[in-house]
């Protein structure tokens, strides 16, 4: 599986989409934004063109031509893209220290770049691959749907996090307050984020091999 994975970064990811992480997480800088636009750009742009390329490049007949097992296809697909959501996470809390450091913003009438936001991006990327991927791998190959389903997941949970921010009144408290009890919470989010993030992923995984195993490449 890790020379799959080796392939998938060397043979059909191309490197730029690496920097469109490091330009997407820029946009942290922008002070009191919409903070989830920074992450869904993974869903907007890379996983399009990624998912387009191993179309071009006929991919999936490559993969199933390499002495190894359906499953260690999936397994390398999903962890590569998992991977760069990770970079991309990764980068936009690096991005989001600096932003601490040059604003001093008083108040946030979005969600806050804080603990409980990134606890939030990790439940938003679990939901977003758990539609994108079993719907993918009925194919293999075509990615439209998926890819429709993806950005209406990530846009959906954004914008449903916003409005519930920005017009309930324990909503907005616990997410912009960071003194006393709302630091413990927004450690608890941060966790239940990631391990959704876990979860998700563990069952999409088990469904996009289920779906898989039905694909007839002959």
């Amino acid at each position: 599986m890790l020379n799959l994975l080796y392939k998938e970064f060397k043979v059909s990811i191309h490197p730029l989409f690496f920097l469109v992480a490091v330009l997407a997480s820029a946009l942290m800088l922008i002070p009191g934004w919409l903070y989830f636009i920074v992450l869904l750009y993974f869903a907007f742009i890379s996983i399009p063109n990624i998912f387009a390329a191993y179309k071009t490049q006929n991919d999936l007949m490559f993969s199933l031509l390499l002495p190894v097992r359906r499953q260690e296809i999936v397994q390398a697909r999903m962890n590569a893209i998992i991977l760069l959501e990770l970079a991309h996470i990764l980068l936009t809390l690096i991005f989001t220290i600096i932003h601490h450091l040059l604003y001093n913003l008083p108040m946030y009438i979005f969600v806050e770049p804080n603990m409980a936001f990134f606890g939030l991006v990790f439940l938003m990327f679990g939901l977003m691959n758990f539609s994108f991927f079993p719907l993918y791998f009925k194919s293999a190959h075509k990615y439209g749907l998926a890819a429709v389903a993806i950005n209406a997941v990530g846009v959906l949970f954004a914008a449903a996090v916003e409005l519930l921010v920005l017009f309930n009144k324990t909503a907005h408290e616990i997410i912009h307050n960071t003194s006393g009890n709302y630091t413990q919470i927004h450690w608890f989010i941060l966790a239940g984020g990631i391990l959704m993030f876990v979860v998700l992923n563990w069952f999409a995984y088990k469904l996009s091999l289920k779906e898989f195993e039905k694909v007839d490449v002959s």
